[in-house]
């Protein structure tokens, strides 16, 4: 079945951590970095703190992609937050492949508060990468 990407513009949940990643959004904005108004923004003090299950819903509630961003390793703000998000999201990314959700719909990028031009390209390149493979396609599966 081919996926109809004329027109389609993301819709890209996007959780931040409180210290960098939020810090880093906030950048871009002040700087008037441009770019897709594709993310809806959820603040999280730590990415250690997102679950598979908040991830999942946001799939479930028709995200067409989930970006996590935190701080740097070995700068986070609760010492190992960031080594714990990052455990998470490999397991949540195979929790997707065995959904038939492709694993790429989910990012996580290290964005540091100084680095707003790099959030900015950052949302670019993921709404750049949904666009390319199209639609979430969540078929149901009869009994």
């Amino acid at each position: 079945m081919e996926k109809d990407k004329k027109g389609f513009n993301p819709k890209i949940i996007t959780f931040l951590c409180n210290w960098c990643g939020y810090a880093g959004a906030d950048l871009a904005g002040v700087s008037r970095f441009q770019y897709p108004p594709t993310i809806r923004i959820i603040r999280v003090m730590c990415s250690g703190r997102i679950q598979p299950s908040l991830i999942l819903n946001a799939f479930n509630r028709g995200s067409d992609g989930v970006l996590v961003c935190g701080c740097h390793l070995g700068d986070c703000h609760y010492i190992s937050g960031n080594e714990k998000a990052e455990e998470g999201i490999k397991i949540t990314q195979k929790l997707l492949d065995f959904l038939r959700i492709e694993p790429e719909r989910l990012r996580l990028e290290w964005v540091s508060a100084a680095e707003g031009a790099k959030f900015a390209d950052v949302v670019k390149n993921f709404t750049e990468h949904l666009i390319s493979i199209g639609p979430i396609n969540i078929e149901s599966e009869s009994v």
